[in-house]
């Protein structure tokens, strides 16, 4: 028997093109699967961006969003609740597809489930008005989803609040981990009285899917894939990754320059700085940024952006640059560092990592950007953010020994305050650990780097991960 399923991936392209590579996969995995994604259309561009998905082809397809009018959005309308007016369309969609397998000359061929994106839970709604069986798709961790649940089930159970660990120095015990995490480093959400409440309902909502499908790798996570086979009223989990998006990057003049600039450096002598599509600084954190650099003595290219207030972080608006660098800058800084130093906006991060010339990644530990970093064997230096970027840092640093730190309970989302400064004291000591050549923490990336390829390969824990999934989706039709 044939079967489709309908993914239904976050707004933006960088969500589109992961979720098309786990749908490419998965239907290069199994010949009797089908898959189509329902593109919910970019709230910040107007521009037609299709042309830069992965190609449609006979089992993998497309199905475009109208964009609604511009003019008339709230420009202080929240990601979540952008994603959640677009259920009409959804369902209009799935119903749409469902009546196409159903009178498909390839019949016996059947619509078998929808498969949605982390940030689109709302869906999971519609899925239940079709009597279909919903998945999820976790484009972060096992080990913080294992999080999610273990606190859920800590507050329903035993009436514990997370948010009363709030400024204590309690460590917490989580069966998905492999030691106690402070309460420093647990996400804003869970100690945000506010926001957890929010977070207990999606884990709620996650433990009534048929399967959750993470974009990880077993090797890296066996603590958290023991927990999720432990019989804790979760959900099958099905560690899949790395799912990596290596064409996000255009063929630009910028990225040229970027790239011409990388190639006349030596070997592992460049420390890249870069913290993602939402990261940024204050002029005084720059600063702190700049004399650290400059004292650590290593080559650099940075990736500089101005703050954005913490309402537009939570609309999905990314951060500007500064106009006037030299103003915010040490004085004379530029000059003394133009011969070893790149100071840029955007950053073709994929590529940078694959330069020979990188020795070190200075990264707000975003998912995906530990992930690009892992398979490329750059060393890390945790300084996060945001979202669950504290958790990453503490995972990476402590239990893996696969980053140096620079601060990895620092947090900029404003959910609980104002951050501090982070000083260029500390700075220059992760600059300087990251870098160093023969260290542990890059001999374990490079064993972890290996291990992310295989895992892929036919035979390996991912590829075996997404055979079993295509069987389990099967076995739920009946």
């Amino acid at each position: 028997m044939k079967i489709e399923l309908a993914f239904t991936p976050s707004p933006g392209i960088g969500h589109v093109r992961s979720t098309a590579a786990l749908a490419k996969l998965l239907v290069d995995s199994d010949d009797r699967l089908s898959v189509t994604l329902i593109v919910i259309p970019d709230r910040f561009s107007s521009v037609d961006i299709s042309s830069a998905y992965p190609e449609s082809e006979s089992r993998l397809r497309y199905c475009h969003l109208p964009a609604g009018d511009q003019s008339t959005q709230d420009p202080n309308q929240t990601y979540i609740s952008y994603i959640e007016s677009y259920k009409p369309h959804i369902r209009n969609a799935v119903s749409k597809l469902a009546q196409e397998v159903s009178t498909h000359p390839d019949s016996p061929r059947r619509l078998a489930g929808i498969v949605v994106e982390m940030f689109c839970t709302p869906m999971i709604d519609i899925a239940d008005e079709f009597g279909l069986p919903a998945y999820l798709y976790f484009t972060s961790n096992a080990s913080y989803l294992g999080l999610m649940f273990h606190v859920q089930n800590l507050h329903d159970q035993e009436n514990f609040d997370v948010t009363e660990l709030r400024d204590s120095s309690t460590e917490l015990d989580v069966p998905a981990l492999t030691r106690r995490i402070p309460a420093s480093c647990l996400p804003s959400v869970m100690l945000s009285k506010e926001w957890f409440p929010n977070l207990l309902r999606r884990a709620t909502t996650l433990r009534g899917t048929k399967g959750i499908l993470v974009n990880s790798v077993a090797e890296m996570e066996p603590q958290a894939l023991k927990f999720f086979s432990g019989g804790n009223s979760t959900p099958p989990l099905y560690a899949v990754g790395p799912l990596l998006d290596f064409k996000t990057d255009g063929e630009d003049e910028k990225k040229r320059e970027i790239l011409r600039w990388l190639d006349e450096q030596p070997s592992k002598s460049v420390v890249f700085l870069c913290f993602g599509s939402m990261g940024g600084f204050s002029e005084e954190q720059a600063r702190e940024i700049a004399v650290a650099l400059e004292r650590s003595g290593h080559r650099f290219l940075w990736s500089l952006r101005r703050a954005s207030p913490v309402e537009k972080i939570m609309t999905g608006s990314p951060p500007g640059g500064f106009t006037n660098l030299e103003e915010i800058l040490p004085e004379g800084f530029l000059d003394r560092t133009a011969k070893i130093g790149k100071i840029i906006t955007w950053a073709p991060q994929v590529a940078v990592l694959e330069s020979p010339a990188i020795g070190g990644f200075v990264t707000h530990c975003g998912w995906n950007s530990i992930l690009e970093s892992l398979w490329f064997g750059v060393p890390m230096a945790a300084w996060p953010i945001y979202a669950e970027q504290q958790f990453n840092a503490f995972r990476m640093v402590e239990e893996l020994g696969l980053a140096a730190e620079i601060r990895k309970d620092y947090r900029r989302d404003n959910l609980l305050g104002e951050s501090e400064m982070v000083t260029a004291e500390e700075i220059e000591r992760g600059v300087n650990g990251v870098m160093e050549q023969g260290s542990e923490v890059r001999k374990s990336v490079n064993e972890m780097s290996d291990k992310f390829h295989v895992a892929l390969m036919d035979g390996g824990s991912s590829n075996a991960a997404m055979r079993k999934f295509v069987q389990d989706v099967i076995v739920n039709m009946s």
